[in-house]
């Protein structure tokens, strides 16, 4: 593809493009808008991104980006790729009248440039057109809903298999390279795959949880929860002593029994810590995998509790002045809003009666400790109406400003309206009040 081949954008196109942004966007205002058509060059297939903005009433389009199908790198104009904490992109608008001038990235000259920073999500207004290339006349284009069709007729191009993954509905899965090079050598795992397609579908899996489950004959959702589980076991460091407790093989056997179990990592952390603390042996099977882990662990709780109550009366006192300046630095996190007030914990006896009333952890576990020390924050949530009785329990990091627990009785999950309100409401508030408090204590310390 050479940029000096780009002729405008044809007026149909231009009129498909109205349309369709008159129905995304029908204020006709905010941010730039991408869309894209894909054309022919030189007997190649080309995707033409443009941009869109209107201004006064006047609607603007121009050509920013050229993709081709076998093209490495592509063209891009008067566009800027920026990382700014995710992707985005910059245009120039200076030849349509729109600033008082150019910007360092616009000059309405085509340059080449490397095709995945440049490649904005953009609806394409004629997808057909990829029906009148032979080559890709059955790749499946239609069933597409990607970001880049150019990007996907690629990978046909080298694994014509994806197309039989689209046409089975399995979108989730059908850019894995893992997964289409064994469609291409083993025809009983394509069999599997229609027998399990509904399920692949209907939820998103990891490639390799897909590959395990065919070759294990366990179940999709089991084999997902043991690489979900990996996945949190490998990026939170604060579960360091289970991974350094179980290794190798026995780390998926120790998945399965926290699935049998109805237990988390976390809640294991809490009773290896407990045993750890008493002096048991963890190599012993009967500590290390309890019959009834809920049992067990909760007088593993109390023990612990009961022998760090008798080594810690002596700090009591200061625990308590500690934890109650803690409690009123990050008063400003609590919240009473939809029906519901959150409310932190003030002092260690709190988080006893919370645990007690809700028959889970929170006071018995060294949390009174960490919440000392700023390590961890508990907060209560009530229901305004009764806002004196237990209802929901929280664990909240101010270090990354997010929720690491939230459990009801009997550590059980909470329903949805109020896990919607912790996560996208309470958090969000949570968040901006910790850097608040955070930025305060800077100027504090600078002054």
């Amino acid at each position: 593809m050479k940029h000096e081949h780009i002729k405008p954008i044809p007026k149909y196109i231009l009129t498909k493009i109205r349309r369709l942004d008159m129905a995304r966007c029908p204020e006709q205002k905010g941010a730039i808008r991408f869309y894209s058509y894909l054309t022919s060059i030189k007997g190649e297939l080309i995707k033409i991104t443009v941009a869109v903005r209107s201004r006064c009433k006047k609607w603007y389009c121009k050509q920013v980006a050229a993709h081709g199908v076998k093209s490495d790198k592509c063209c891009v104009k008067d566009m800027e790729y920026a990382y700014l904490g995710g992707m985005g992109f910059r245009v120039g608008w200076y030849a349509e009248g729109l600033q008082n001038y150019e910007r360092w990235y616009e000059n309405s000259k085509w340059y080449y440039a490397g095709g995945k920073y440049y490649n904005p999500w953009a609806d394409t207004v004629n997808s057909e057109f990829v029906g009148k290339f032979p080559e890709y006349r059955y790749s499946a284009y239609q069933h597409y809903k990607g970001r880049c069709i150019i990007e996907y007729l690629k990978l046909y191009e080298q694994y014509p298999q994806t197309e039989y993954l689209l046409k089975l509905g399995l979108f989730n899965i059908h850019d894995s390279v893992m997964i289409l090079k064994r469609i291409a050598k083993d025809k009983k795992f394509c069999k599997w795959l229609i027998q399990h397609r509904d399920e692949i579908a209907l939820k998103y899996h990891y490639a390799t949880t897909v590959l395990q489950a065919y070759k294990s004959g366990k179940s999709l959702a089991q084999m997902q929860a043991i690489n979900e589980c990996k996945k949190k076991l490998a990026k939170d460091n604060s579960l360091q002593p289970i991974r350094e407790l179980f290794k190798g093989k026995e780390l998926e056997r120790f998945f399965l029994y926290l699935e049998e179990q109805g237990a988390s990592p976390r809640s294991y952390l809490d009773y290896l810590n407990a045993c750890n603390y008493l002096g048991l042996d963890m190599t012993i099977p009967k500590n290390r995998y309890p019959h009834d882990f809920k049992r067990w662990h909760d007088i593993r709780i109390d023990e612990y509790a009961s022998a760090k109550a008798l080594a810690d009366e002596k700090e009591r006192a200061e625990l308590y002045a500690q934890f109650a300046a803690v409690a009123e630095k990050y008063m400003p996190l609590q919240k009473l809003k939809g029906g519901y007030a959150v409310i932190i914990a003030a002092s260690p006896a709190e988080l006893m009666r919370e645990g007690d009333l809700l028959s889970h952890c929170v006071g018995k576990m060294n949390y009174g400790q960490k919440m000392a020390r700023e390590e961890t924050l508990i907060f209560f949530i009530r229901n305004a109406l009764t806002p004196d009785i237990p209802f929901v329990t929280i664990e909240y990091s101010p270090t990354m400003r997010k929720v690491l627990q939230c459990y009801g009785y009997g550590n059980s999950k909470p329903d949805d309206t109020v896990l919607h309100y912790v996560h996208k409401v309470w958090q969000v508030h949570a968040a901006r009040a910790t850097r608040r408090l955070r930025g305060a204590a800077k100027a504090l310390r600078g002054a």
